[in-house]
């Protein structure tokens, strides 16, 4: 069964453990967003916690293992209780994706300083390329994180972002083909068409956001 895992198996530990953070975190920002705009409901639900328990998703979480993506628990959400609900709306809907390209942020920021301290030339070459390996996996999955989140199909959050900020008619509209969106997104990311859609959006997208973390960083390293 190993051959069809998306990740080398020697790498499944540090995958492990950096989804935990990301999805975890991810959802967590929702909540949080979503709270401080005065609705309770993720709370209410225990969702409003950096547990990784209380996010995780069984089969979108073993997806990521065998076909490369997946999902969390999505977070509830009730708009009845924002004041404005379209600009509440896409801060919540954007608080995910941001808080995968803080984590991403941070973590080039502690490898920088590893790097430019010398502290990896004090531990064993084993424990520095495990570092390594945790810490290349960390930047990684969360800049595709950040990326896929805000594709505009649903249900993913770029979509949710759009539809807040489309114009009523256009929302209905929207609304309505939700389900041929989800449908034409599986079709993308599950068939050689990812080649030329999902895969070109990653790479390029990867590049832009560490040529902008390397931009802010470089002059202090």
């Amino acid at each position: 069964m190993v051959e069809f895992l998306a990740f080398e198996l020697e790498l499944i530990p540090y995958v492990v453990i950096v989804l935990a953070i990301a999805f975890t975190v991810h959802e967590f920002a929702h909540a949080y967003v979503a709270y401080k705009f005065g609705d309770p409901t993720a709370k209410n639900q225990g969702r409003l916690t950096l547990s990784p328990l209380a996010h995780l998703d069984p089969i979108g979480t073993l997806l990521i293992f065998i076909a490369g993506f997946g999902w969390a628990k999505p977070v509830p959400v009730n708009r009845f209780y924002f004041k404005n609900p379209r600009l509440a709306g896409v801060l919540v809907s954007v608080a995910g994706p941001l808080s995968n390209l803080v984590i991403a942020f941070i973590g080039l920021a502690v490898w920088y300083i590893l790097l430019s301290t010398g502290a990896l030339s004090s531990l064993s070459s084993g424990t520095a390329e495990s570092l390594q390996q945790f810490f290349n996996i960390l930047i990684f999955l969360n800049i595709t994180l950040f990326i896929f989140n805000l594709f505009p199909f649903p249900p993913l959050d770029g979509y949710r972002i759009i539809e807040d900020l489309a114009p009523s008619g256009i929302r209905a509209k929207m609304t309505q083909f939700e389900s041929y969106g989800m449908v034409v997104f599986l079709i993308l990311v599950l068939t050689p068409l990812d080649k030329y859609t999902i895969q070109p959006a990653f790479s390029y997208g990867t590049d832009i956001v560490m040529t902008v973390f390397e931009s802010i960083l470089n002059p202090f390293f």
